[in-house]
Formats: structure tokens, C-alpha cells, sequence
């Protein structure tokens, strides 16, 4: 889908601040530094989805998924590659990766960092830009990344907006994406209201 670059440097500018308040509060919660960077932003259509789907075949990852309603609708997810995963559980909670119960802490850590980061990106965009979201209960699932897909299958008229993420944790890098689903009603919404943010900044 072809969007003006306007419109889509004013949302990176909305999600880098929801990103930069996640920084904030997990540094609150790890008691020592952790930046968290948003160096790339694209906007597919659900073809070009499938097309970015076949590049990641079938490496294991685990997902975060926040579904919302409201003035939009869609799905907001933090994905991570299994063993970025486990690093950042391990520099969040100390345990260490051969530990009995990682399984349900890395499940139980992930889910509530989800939480937070998806929260703190969607409350931004949907502060500044004037929308009212309802959210659901966050689920956590592992697999491959076609069985991570909250629509199945993607149907035409679903917009992502993918952000590839990088966190950096003393000095331990750690890679994710933040992938958000649109409905198409509702990506419409989202850009009349970008268009308005960017005239405004321009006056």
C-alpha cells in the first residue's frame, strides 16, 4: 500500500514516543539501563505480508497478542526470536535458561512485558490522535510465524503496520518486532487522523 511519507514519519514520531515511555518504565522495572530503538517502520498491504511471511520460514518465536476495539479495531503484537526471548527474561527476572519452570516464567514474563509495551504504544497513538481502545486480556503463544497471524487467513483488507524493534539490555542485545493489524475501516480512521496531526504540525 502506498501511504505518503508524511503521514507515515508522523506515526514513527507517535510510536517512538510510546517506545520511549517503555523505555521509562522497564528501566524502572530492570533497575539498570535499557534503550529501546525503533530504527524501521513499513506499512503492508496483506499480500505484501504473506511475501515478508516466506522470509522468516520456520524459525520459533514467541508472541505477545493484544487484541483491541474501540474507534479502531485490530490486533497489536510483540514478537520475539526464542532465544532473544530468553535472554531478555533472564535479564529481566535472574533466572537462569536451564531452570525447571522456564517454560512457565518465560510465558508469565513475556506476557506481562507485552503487556506493558503494546499498552504504552497503543495508549500513545490513541492519545494523540484522539481514539477511545478497549483492550483485551493478552495472550502468549510460541510457533512458527504463520501460526502466530491473529487472522487466519490474512484477509484483503487487513493493514499491518510492522516496526522492527531492537532492545538493548546492558549491553545484551535483543531483537523484536512490534506488528500492528488494522482492519481496513479502521486503518482509513487512522490516517484521516494522521493527516490531521500533520497539518497541524505544518501550522
Amino acid at each position: 500500500m502506498k501511504c505518503a511519507a508524511d503521514k507515515i514519519e508522523v506515526l514513527k514520531e507517535m510510536i517512538n514516543i510510546g517506545v520511549g515511555r517503555v523505555a521509562d518504565l522497564l528501566n524502572t522495572m530492570l533497575c539498570s539501563h535499557i534503550r529501546l530503538e525503533v530504527p524501521s517502520l513499513k506499512i503492508l498491504s496483506s499480500d505484501e505480508l504473506e511475501t515478508e511471511l516466506c522470509k522468516c520460514g520456520n524459525e520459533r518465536l514467541s508472541c505477545i497478542n493484544l487484541p483491541f476495539k474501540g474507534d479502531v479495531i485490530g490486533v497489536a503484537e510483540l514478537v520475539f526470536p526464542a532465544e532473544s526471548a530468553s535472554k531478555f527474561v533472564i535479564a529481566l527476572t535472574g533466572e537462569e535458561a536451564d531452570t525447571i519452570d522456564m517454560d512457565s516464567i518465560r510465558a508469565g514474563t513475556l506476557s506481562e512485558v507485552g503487556n506493558i509495551v503494546l499498552n504504552a504504544v497503543m495508549g500513545t497513538i490513541s492519545n494523540l490522535l484522539g481514539f477511545k481502545l478497549r483492550y483485551s486480556v493478552p495472550s502468549y503463544t510460541e510457533g512458527n510465524f504463520n501460526s502466530l497471524l491473529p487472522v487466519h487467513p490474512i484477509v484483503p483488507d487487513t493493514r499491518v503496520v510492522v516496526v522492527q524493534t531492537h532492545f538493548v539490555v546492558e549491553k545484551l542485545e535483543v531483537e523484536g518486532s512490534i506488528i500492528l493489524f488494522f482492519e481496513m475501516g479502521s486503518f482509513d480512521k487512522l490516517l484521516e487522523k494522521l493527516e490531521t496531526s500533520y497539518e497541524g504540525k505544518k501550522r
